[in-house]
């Protein structure tokens, strides 16, 4: 059994990676916490039964201590990612990074540089790669039952309730606060198109914009909340009446308000970001946005990413020489389509789990890792960092509205003539 500790007592750590814990309590005991916010700090150290000396109010605290276990789980927003990696390397953690790695490309950099100084195990929860579903299609691609790879078409649907919850008016809004939106959403994809791909991406460009969720697109007789007597409120899809006071399968009501009463939720709409108006809110990251990309080994691929889908899942075709494959989301099934005649559909084993079950899976991968002392388990720090680069440059891109060159985009940001990219709507 290794032991753990967790800075960032948020939904992720707590419900994603923490409760690995509980499926798994043989391999895996959380014996420290940090969390400013005490009612979450409190809530993961009662789950886990933490003694009152090992519940730290920061990272700092924490980290200022000598060694407290092998592990660390770093689940903090993005940009409190660099400086507590950075210090727990060298204090001598194994650690589990939620991603992004940093909305900085040049601190991403550094941190899979530091992680390969240290000698130490470096994991970003790039968890797609661990699904099932997804290590079947790199199988399949692979194996060449397509064919010689040539292009891939992917969109990644993140549904209009998520949207709105998450990158209008929850914590992912605003990328001076956290990072802008292929970043934070798409970097999953990103990783995962460099993964399946297997070249280094030479060149990209990328358009969009934040082109309705403004003040401008602001339907007449709304008001600031939802609550204010907005006079299209009954019939406005993003309304927080309808997505967060109102329970319903698959609803986003739970990001309201820690206690799910519905006298909490109404109060949290009344008084909170989530009841805001999506037009009025202090978002800045786009709803839309296309990458174009460019592989060594001249496969192209088409990236899109959009708030404006009624179902929040990712589909995908991919074309060989030999066939195709598709996947539309809604079965789990992977389908392959040989030019011979020849079809198949498979059927990849479920995890429970989100993403998934990839958040399990990962959780799997590094708690062997830690105790195995692999340093090198299906990713890298500075295979992580890599397909960070292309996300980096790929908004880089949408900011300049030029084409970008991979070698010359890394060799900039290493020379500190391009860091964190400017916002542009």
């Amino acid at each position: 059994m290794i032991h753990a500790a967790l800075i960032g007592a948020g939904k992720r750590g707590t419900n994603a990676y923490g409760s690995y814990a509980f499926r798994r309590p043989n391999e895996i005991k959380f014996v420290a916490v940090a969390e400013p916010n005490e009612n979450r700090r409190r809530r993961f150290a009662n789950m886990h039964n933490i003694p009152e000396d090992r519940q730290f109010k920061s990272w700092e605290e924490m980290l200022a201590q000598p060694q407290i276990c092998e592990a660390l789980l770093i689940c903090t927003m993005d940009r409190d990612h660099f400086a507590p990696t950075i210090k727990a390397l060298e204090v001598g953690y194994h650690i589990l990074l939620e991603k992004p790695m940093s909305p900085d490309p040049l601190e991403s950099l550094l941190i899979a540089e530091k992680a390969e100084q240290t000698k130490r195990i470096l994991t970003v929860c790039h968890v797609m790669r661990y699904s099932n579903a997804m290590k079947e299609l790199k199988r399949i691609i692979d194996t060449k039952l397509i064919g010689d790879l040539m292009t891939i078409q992917w969109l990644e649907n993140v549904g209009y309730e998520h949207y709105v919850s998450s990158f209008v008016r929850g914590n992912w809004r605003n990328s001076t606060e956290s990072s802008f939106m292929l970043l934070q959403k798409s970097c999953h994809d990103i990783d995962m198109l460099y993964w399946l791909v297997g070249a280094d991406c030479v060149e990209v460009s990328s358009y969009g914009k934040l082109s309705h969720f403004r003040l401008d697109k602001a339907p007449e007789g709304s008001t600031d909340r939802c609550v204010d007597g907005c006079a299209v409120e009954t019939v406005c899809p993003y309304s927080a009446i309808k997505n967060y006071y109102h329970t319903k399968s698959g609803g986003w009501y739970n990001a309201v308000s820690q206690d799910n009463s519905l006298e909490a939720r109404m109060k949290a709409i009344k008084e909170g970001p989530f009841g805001r108006c999506v037009y009025r809110c202090d978002n800045d990251v786009v709803d839309h946005q296309v990458v174009n990309m460019l592989f060594a080994n001249d496969v192209t691929v088409s990236f899109n990413m959009t708030g404006f889908t009624a179902k929040n899942q990712r589909t995908f075709k991919i074309m060989g020489t030999l066939g195709e494959i598709v996947y539309n989301g809604d079965d789990k099934g992977i389908q392959v389509n040989l030019f011979s005649g020849r079809q198949e559909r498979i059927y990849p084993e479920q995890v429970a789990g989100g993403h998934g079950g990839s958040d399990f899976l990962i959780m799997q991968d590094f708690v062997r890792q830690v105790a195995k002392g692999d340093l090198v388990g299906k990713t890298s720090a500075g295979e992580s960092a890599r397909s960070h680069m292309i996300t980096f440059a790929a908004e880089h891109s949408r900011v300049t509205g030029q084409s970008v060159k991979l070698a010359d985009y890394m060799e900039q940001v290493k020379l500190g003539t391009i860091s964190n990219t400017t916002v542009k709507r």
